[in-house]
């Protein structure tokens, strides 16, 4: 799961902060697997700048599931203080710490000027991933601390170009955002399995795919919780600003543009929103598709408590799905006649 720490209309910037921990402890429960948290800066609409901090408030409060970013944008930081922080997260909470890599630039130029990053800089990305990698696995000339027992994982987010890069490099690659809708997925996923470069990291190639999820009752219900999702981006596209979530009876008071509704209605045919089953039939489909091995499952509304609904019902649809996954592969093996 990834949380991004969505604020919202009627409460305070850094309520977003303490509904993540919320929600990282129920997703605990629940029996996630991951719970990733997001880098973004001088964004209305999103509290969490700094992954690092907020991972420790997270490790704190939780006790077993894994706590990663998705991700440390790394173009603002240097390889090195990465580095320090997340080992000192894994000192803390040892072996349970993800680092998720991207690229992303500051949204305006406003906040690239204060991020002291202009768009035709050059790109360093791929050295600045070997040169963190060098760091973590104490292979540079200075060793950065404390040093860890054991390695922490590295994944590259995608959602272009990186996933040749997530190849080369041999590391698990996150592939979300338009490269998921293009007729192009198949050779871009498949390039990377094909050209995939074992590492001391990753022996196989890995693909998890970032997915909006939300669960409801009803296809109707669930297309009102994205709404607001929805909402927000179809304004910031107007606007120049990713604002707070708003509550749907909000939203639907508002005038709608034509090309307000019809970004609207794009963003919410992207979304796999719906009842159990329908999310259920949606998640096949992609799977199916892309072959992943994860989904990481990045969601907001509005109304918390149909957020954390909708959280529990994924984790039984994936539960589900697993042990009937599970039993189909028993099945066809006790099938297989042994070999004489």
């Amino acid at each position: 799961m990834l949380d991004r720490s969505r604020t919202r209309t009627g409460y305070p910037d850094g309520a977003a902060l303490t509904h993540t921990i919320e929600r990282a402890v129920a997703a605990e429960r629940l029996g996630y697997h991951r719970f990733w948290v997001a880098e973004h800066h001088a964004v209305p609409g999103i509290a969490s700048g700094s992954p690092p901090v907020l991972l420790g408030a997270l490790g704190a409060h939780t006790s077993t599931i894994r706590l990663g970013s998705g991700g440390v944008m790394l173009p603002h930081h240097q390889p090195l203080v990465v580095a320090e922080q997340f080992l000192m997260l894994d000192a803390l909470y040892p072996g349970r710490l993800d680092l998720g890599l991207g690229r992303t630039l500051g949204f305006t130029a406003p906040v690239r000027r204060a991020l002291r990053h202009e768009l035709d800089e050059p790109d360093t990305f791929a050295e600045d991933i070997e040169e963190l990698r060098g760091y973590l696995d104490r292979t540079e000339a200075v060793t950065a601390r404390p040093v860890a027992a054991h390695q922490i994982p590295l994944f590259v987010l995608a959602t272009g170009r990186g996933v040749a890069l997530a190849s080369r490099l041999g590391l698990p690659v996150v592939v979300g955002g338009p490269v998921l809708y293009s007729p192009r997925l198949d050779e871009v996923l498949g390039a990377y399995r094909k050209d995939f470069r074992p590492s001391s990291r990753a022996s196989e190639p890995s693909v998890i795919v970032s997915v909006d999820v939300l669960v409801a009752d009803t296809d109707a219900e669930a297309a009102e919780l994205a709404l607001p999702e929805a909402w927000a981006m179809a304004r910031s596209r107007q606007t120049g600003e990713f604002g707070p979530l708003e509550p749907v009876a909000s939203i639907r008071s508002q005038t709608w543009s034509g090309q307000v509704r019809e970004r609207v209605e794009a963003h919410l045919a992207r979304t796999t929103a719906g009842s159990p089953e329908t999310v259920r039939r949606r998640l096949e489909r992609l799977a199916e598709t892309t072959g992943a091995d994860e989904l990481l499952a990045f969601t907001s509304t509005y109304d918390r408590d149909a957020q954390l609904a909708s959280d529990a019902a994924l984790a039984q649809i994936m539960t589900t799905q697993i042990m009937t996954t599970q039993i189909m592969t028993t099945e066809v093996r006790a099938e297989v006649p042994p070999r004489s």
